[in-house]
């Protein structure tokens, strides 16, 4: 068994939608990413501070697998206060339960029933009267990962069923499905029945099929965001281009005046991706060039870059050495607020200066009706205003 399969849980909100898109990711180079990094490293630190509290490995142990984790170039101590949101998450669930659960972390579970050679790893399963429960950490804060109907978290859960079907038999009824993302502040879950999880099983069986034999067609979309191919796929090219089709010839047809507020409104939703998109064509375009391979019209130059001390420690010492007084060569400048949280954690921060922080209204901003965000009003930085003005006469 490989260390990746053709057709991962991960990506199956690709291939499920976009069925060429397997055999074309297979065909590019794995990138790879510090961020990527800090999330394998994010979820160690999850799993061995979960199998601490559930009494998996001893104190001792975790302490000796916490100070090597800590001494990775990525550390982060913010690693450390999401790993503890999502134990306590997982200790709430559990205690749901009326007994005690069975509970197991980082196992492997084989979906190959239903997605030809496919496996996957779950972060977290519990079994607890006629429940299943998955939970998935995501270590990301750039795109919030939605739980209803979760390719992903319901591949892993039929791959659970099969694993310990044999142990629990048919006494599993009901499947929850845990997504955590502290840095986000979200943890969202859905719910579903096990006979509606295998009907949806058997759905995908040929569509999984599909993808794994290169057969089909091309479909773009938004999860197009993660692909491999992402700015150098022609369906998804086309599908950009093509999003201004039907809006174009109302415009040629009427040059006069401006923009209605409809045709605005048209011009906003039809390219909502589109700058995206040309960054990640950008993006890949300086990839192949630095590979050597030329873009017509196109070259690299360099771009522009700040100064910078090669010995700072030097430089400074040399300024005070030749008579430029401290006070003038440093500023004494206290941490922002966001950094003195990240510093003492979220919820120490609270309970120390929580009193003393105001979050002023956010300046005006365009968002599409669906965006989960209140409707913006003038009204209270209007009252803050009068009652400032106010208290300034007297």
């Amino acid at each position: 068994m490989s260390d990746h399969a053709l057709l991962s849980p991960s990506a199956a909100h690709r291939w499920l939608n976009c069925p060429l898109s397997a055999r074309l990711e297979a065909e590019l180079p794995e990138k790879t990413s510090s961020f990527a990094e800090e999330g394998t490293l994010a979820h160690s630190v999850c799993e061995v501070m979960a199998k601490k509290h559930f009494g998996k490995i001893k104190a001792a142990s975790c302490t000796r697998t916490l100070k090597k984790l800590k001494a990775d170039p990525l550390w982060d101590d913010e690693m450390l206060r999401s790993a503890e949101t999502y134990v306590e998450h997982l200790a709430e669930r559990a205690m749901g339960f009326a007994s005690e659960p069975y509970v197991a972390f980082e196992t492997s579970v084989d979906i190959s029933a239903y997605v030809p050679e496919a496996f996957g790893r779950c972060d977290c399963i519990m079994f607890g009267g006629d429940t299943l429960v998955i939970t998935d950490f995501k270590n990301g804060k750039g795109v919030k990962v939605c739980a209803a109907e979760n390719p992903q978290l319901m591949l892993y859960a039929l791959g659970a069923i099969k694993l310990y079907q044999p142990i629990f038999g048919g006494g599993i009824l009901n499947v929850e499905i845990y997504i955590d993302q502290p840095r986000l502040g979200s943890y969202e879950s859905w719910k579903c029945t096990v006979e509606e999880l295998l009907a949806w099983g058997e759905e995908i069986k040929p569509k999984a099929q599909m993808a794994y034999a290169g057969f089909g067609e091309y479909h773009a979309g938004e999860w197009c965001r993660f692909c491999r191919a992402h700015g150098r796929c022609k369906a998804q090219a086309r599908q950009q281009i093509s999003a201004f089709d039907d809006f174009a010839p109302a415009i040629k047809s009427n040059l006069t005046g401006l923009l209605s507020p409809e045709e605005m409104s048209e011009a906003l939703r039809k390219g909502e991706t589109l700058v995206e998109w040309f960054s990640a064509v950008k993006e890949a375009a300086l990839m192949r060039l630095l590979e050597g391979i030329p873009i017509p019209g196109f070259k690299i130059v360099e771009g522009r870059s700040s100064r910078a001390w090669s010995n700072q420690d030097k430089a400074l010492e040399a300024l005070e050495a030749q008579g430029i007084k401290r006070a003038v060569i440093y500023d004494s400048v206290p941490k922002t607020l966001a950094q003195i949280e990240k510093m003492l954690g979220k919820q120490k921060f609270d309970e120390m200066v929580g009193e003393f922080v105001t979050k002023p209204q956010g300046k005006p901003t365009l968002a599409p009706e669906s965006d989960k965000r209140p409707v913006f009003s003038s009204a209270a930085t209007d009252f803050a205003a009068v009652a400032e003005n106010v208290k300034s006469e007297t």
